[in-house]
Formats: C-alpha cells, structure tokens, sequence
C-alpha cells in the first residue's frame, strides 16, 4: 500500500482548499434553521463554491447528484439535499462537503442542532465532536494509524455511544479517496507509521443507539439500522513536525475542533 506524502508547498495547497471547505460550512451552519430546506443549503454551497472558482467534490463523484451531503437525524452519511426536505425544530442535520482546488483535495463535515435539541442529542454531538478532537491528537509522525482509530472508538463507547464500522475516513489529496483507509475503530499500535506530510480525512461516525446501517433505495442515503440519531464530524488533517495541522479551518484556531 504505497502512502503518499504531500510537501510544505502541497499542504499549503490543500490548505487553501480546506479554507474553501471552512467557509462554505460556516456559512451553511448559519443557514441552519427550522423551515429550510436541505436544497437550500446545497444551492447556496454550489454558488459559493463557484465564487471561490473551486469544483465541489462531491458531485458527479460515483454518481452523487449534489454538491453537499445534508443527513438529518437517524440518516448517518449522504442524505441527498431535496426541495421538500425541510429542517424541524429539535432536529440535528450533518452536513458533509468537499472540493477540489488547483488539483488538491479537502473534505470536512459538521452535524448542527436545528434550534433547540433535546439533552440527549447535545451529548451525542458533544462526544462526537471530541472523538474527533482525540483523534487529530494523535495525527503525529512516529503514532500508528490505529492509534487514531482507537482513540475514536474508546471515547464514544466509554460515553455509552456507538460506532460505525461500515464507512470509514481516508488519505486525501490530489484523489479524494486515497490509501489508507482510517476506521473509527480498533486496537491501538497497529497499521503504518504516521509520517510528515501524511495527510487523513479523519471522521467519527457516531450513532446513538446501535452500530448497525443500511442504505436507502436511493442507494446513497445511510441510516441507523434501529432508527438512532447519529452525528458526523470531519476534518482534513496532515500530520507534521510540529504536530496535527487542521488543513480545514484557519491557521490560529484554537480549541475544539468546530
């Protein structure tokens, strides 16, 4: 499995087009709000990606129709953006979004409570939320990839949660998908070494209830087998000298990861 490692110049780049990804996203989280529509949210990212003169990398790719993945609720990961799909008080929606700029590749994702949502649910996007934030922690030269793995799956099974197992992160770069893939699950000091200049979209995919998924028959759609909500959180993360460098958000933010 031959792992490709970016230079100072190409994680700049790709930086650049995490940058795009972090505005878009903000922006999008802000539109959250009971009343609008899943396909709001997606032709305001296509007009937006557009202004920044990127390609939105998710469209297109194996056949998915839209720029964004908008999954609400007990949906996991690429809910389809509809104009009739309209966000509730009490609801939380992933949004999950990508593009390519100048040749390279970034990928994040963020679920949103829609208004006020029940405990419950804030704690679910809480410890989410920190799954990720432990495992761009362990994005250093010298870890193993499971070492990220492991510190996804022990914090959300020590906080009565659940992972899932059949959707994974991965290497990004000038490919949106790359060697390796990243489970969010598994024993530590196990895979290759993490190196400088290696580069994981690293996403814990966390339902409420059981780990258990299936596909809609739209043949994207991925929803809780039992019905759970279920939370996504993502970053584009390379691992350097000087420790995890978050390529989806600005240089200087500190602090959780969104």
């Amino acid at each position: 499995m031959g792992i490709n490692l970016r230079s100072p110049a190409e994680l700049e780049k790709m930086h650049r087009a995490g940058l795009i990804v972090w505005d878009v996203l903000t922006l999008l989280r802000e539109m959250v709000r009971p009343g609008a529509t899943t396909m709001e949210l997606e032709k305001y990212a296509e007009r937006r990606t557009d202004e920044h003169h990127a390609r939105p990398a998710f469209k297109g790719y194996l056949g998915y129709p839209c720029v964004l993945c908008a999954s609400i609720n007990d949906e996991v990961v690429h809910g389809i953006p509809s104009p009739t799909r309209k966000l509730k008080e009490g609801d939380i929606v992933s949004l999950d979004f990508g593009v390519e700029f100048e040749g390279y590749y970034a990928d994040a994702a963020v679920t949103v409570p829609v208004g006020k949502i029940r405990p419950e649910l804030r704690e679910l996007l809480r410890v989410t939320r920190e799954a990720l934030d432990h495992a761009i922690d362990k994005m250093r030269p010298g870890n193993r990839l499971s070492d990220i793995s492991a510190a996804v799956q022990t914090w959300v099974e020590r906080n009565g949660f659940s992972v899932v197992r059949e959707f994974v992160g991965h290497s990004i770069g000038t490919k949106m998908h790359e060697d390796p893939q990243l489970p969010n699950y598994g024993d530590p000091g196990h895979g290759p070494r993490l190196q400088e200049g290696m580069v994981l979209a690293i996403e814990p995919m966390v339902n409420a209830g059981g780990p258990g998924v299936r596909v809609l028959e739209d043949k994207w759609t991925a929803v809780t087998a039992d019905g759970s909500c279920s939370a996504h959180f993502e970053h584009t993360v390379a691992a350097t000298s000087n420790g995890p460098w978050v390529l989806t958000r600005p240089r200087g933010v500190t602090g959780p990861s969104w």
